[in-house]
């Protein structure tokens, strides 16, 4: 009777998870753009509760991935859909590559919730893993939860050997989160649906497309205001 239950259970629970993640899939790329500039101005408006300044100032690479959906059920799944662009040589930044973060969880949880995820890389060891095609946090470069404030001088010991600090947004303020496990992938059928077809990662970052989309400039325009001062 027990295995009989649980195995009920995780039948209730993938019909409450896998329909929420196929619907939250469905954003176009545009969408997915659209919405990461939202976020952005959204940090930027509340500076005392949100990411420090100068840790957007100095970052390699900034990842924003909005509505990030997460459903649990005994057994919890996250997705989310964003962009990443990472800070060229001369301190400006690249177009953007869109990503999904995808990670699991384990324990007696319900419910399903949204939340904005924002990555700030602080080393080229996470950029580099990115560019690959995958990588998983905690896994392949170290994360933390990030500091929050005007500055990050609160950081502590652990957080500031972090290769890549972690934010959440839910109910409009921005909180440091831990998000070991969960994996970044190129999504390369949004970059292709972009940029072209057969277009890599290393070539978006490095300047060698054209035609971008309003949406997408505006990501990287965003970026270019807010980690200028």
């Amino acid at each position: 009777m027990i295995k009989i239950s649980m195995h009920r259970l995780l039948l209730v629970g993938l019909s409450l998870l896998l329909p929420a993640m196929a619907v939250h899939a469905e954003d176009p790329p545009l969408v997915r753009a659209s919405n990461a500039v939202r976020v952005l101005n959204q940090i930027m408006q509340a500076p005392d509760k949100a990411i420090p300044t100068d840790l957007l100032r100095d970052a390699k690479a900034i990842a924003v991935i909005p509505d990030v959906l997460k459903v649990g059920f005994i057994f919890g799944g996250r997705r989310g859909e964003g962009l990443i662009s990472v800070k060229n040589p001369d301190g400006t930044w690249s177009n953007p590559s869109f990503i999904t973060m995808t990670g699991g969880s384990v324990g007696f949880q319900v419910g399903v919730s949204s939340t904005d995820v924002v990555l700030v890389f602080r080393t080229q060891r996470g950029v580099d893993s990115i560019v690959r095609g995958k990588f998983t946090l905690g896994a392949d470069a170290s994360a933390a939860a990030g500091p929050v404030g005007r500055t990050a001088a609160a950081s502590t010991d652990a957080q500031m050997k972090a290769e890549i600090y972690s934010y959440s947004r839910s109910r409009g303020l921005f909180a440091g989160v831990a998000l070991d496990g969960s994996a970044l992938r190129i999504d390369y059928d949004a970059n292709a649906a972009v940029y072209g077809a057969g277009i890599t990662p290393r070539r978006i970052f490095e300047g060698g497309v054209s035609n971008v989309p309003a949406p997408v400039v505006e990501f990287r325009d965003r970026l270019e205001e807010y980690t200028s001062h």
